[in-house]
This record gives C-alpha cells, sequence and structure tokens, in this order.
C-alpha cells in the first residue's frame, strides 16, 4: 500500500511542478495532441504505459 501511495505522491508532484513552471508549455502540448490522430495518440499511451511498467520493474529489481 505504501508503494501504491508513493507512486500517487510522486506522479502529483511531476504534474503539480509542470502546472506551476510552465502553464504555457501545457497549452501548446495539447494543441498538439489535438493534431494527433486517435491512432497515434492511443500509440504513445501505450509506449507511455510500457515505460511505466518496465520503470517500476526495475525500481522493484533494485529493491524500491
Amino acid at each position: 500500500m505504501e508503494t501504491i501511495l508513493l507512486a500517487i505522491g510522486l506522479v502529483l508532484v511531476v504534474e503539480g511542478l509542470v502546472y506551476a513552471l510552465a502553464p504555457s508549455l501545457i497549452e501548446d502540448l495539447l494543441q498538439a495532441l489535438r493534431n494527433l490522430s486517435i491512432e497515434q495518440r492511443r500509440m504513445i499511451g501505450i509506449a507511455c504505459l510500457a515505460t511505466g511498467i518496465c520503470f517500476v520493474w526495475i525500481a522493484k529489481l533494485l529493491g524500491a
């Protein structure tokens, strides 16, 4: 349970930093995402999911 809370907390920290430090960059990113097709967005999502799973797996191997 503590690992899940740690992971959610870290995601919120990173998300908060992006919105606090570069809010106009978020607007540009959202516009760029609107210009992508649904299939391209789906592939980006799958790639992010796979990368996240790999990071979690490596962290667990390292003793996290």
